[in-house]
């Protein structure tokens, strides 16, 4: 394999019914290989709320209690993941639908309760990297929800920006990795109402003044340090664009070492 591309999409555009099938797609035409990482949060977000089960978010990351960690895994790794495997497959694109579980693909362990109990929640711990290549190179497009498992029969829910990020450094041990994040916005904007205000690039040097300004927040907070460490971690490029601009190879937001 020349290259690896991982894309992960956010809730915004699963959301929107045109913006998903334009991505859908877009992806479908992106040469080489690719893996596609997927959120869902406001499908579980609003269906929690149905059901009268607090949502709690803590710097852009669910808070997940037992009752959140069902209504999440249905969501996130049945309805959502499977709506995405079908749309691909109609645009001629072969894509298989993952959990963490599945052969198990990605490991995590429970977070710690301190300082933030986030429940059950997970931190990734391995990506199975040989079965990564062994989809790749059989040219399936591998479509990895947020849900993963510690090992022991226990599911766990990851920030989906964080799944990104680990599924890109194992890539990258593959072959040379791109990490691209799509979402509903033109990439980081110094004024959120503003969407010709685009950071450019954000470096380790740079974002903390960014964060402390309150210029990045809320979910912007794990994407963004999630492409930082992939960048440090051997990622050879991490890009943050609008869905719209998934095949432009310019535009958005590029994080950077220095």
């Amino acid at each position: 394999m020349e290259r690896i591309t991982v894309i992960k999409i956010g809730g915004n555009v699963i959301d929107d019914p045109a913006a998903l099938d334009r991505f859908v797609r877009d992806l479908a035409a992106l040469e080489g290989a690719k893996i596609l990482v997927h959120g869902g949060g406001k499908l579980a977000t609003r269906l929690t709320e149905r059901l009268e089960i607090p949502v709690r978010m803590i710097e852009g990351r669910r808070v997940t209690d037992r009752e959140t960690l069902d209504v999440v895994t249905m969501v996130y790794a049945g309805l959502v993941n499977k709506r995405i495997v079908a749309a691909l497959q109609a645009a001629g694109c072969d894509a298989l639908g993952l959990s963490g579980a599945d052969g198990d693909s990605v490991r995590a362990r429970r977070r710690a309760p301190q300082p933030i109990d986030y429940g059950f929640a997970g931190d990734i711990e391995r990506v199975n990297a040989p079965l990564l290549r062994t989809l790749l190179e059989a040219g399936i497009t591998p479509v990895f929800s947020a849900i993963l498992h510690d090992g022991a029969g226990g599911l766990l829910n990851c920030n989906a920006d964080s799944v990104a990020e680990g599924i890109a450094r194992a890539a990258a041990a593959i072959a040379p990795t791109e990490l691209v994040f799509c979402f509903e916005k033109r990439g980081v904007l110094r004024d959120p109402a503003d969407e010709s205000s685009v950071i450019d690039r954000i470096t380790p040097a740079t974002y903390p003044a960014l964060k402390e300004a309150g210029i990045v927040s809320g979910g912007m907070i794990p994407k963004i340090e999630n492409a930082l460490k992939a960048v440090a971690a051997g990622v050879r490029s991490v890009g943050i664009r609008h869905a719209a601009d998934l095949l432009r190879a310019e535009g958005g937001t590029t994080i950077a070492s220095r």
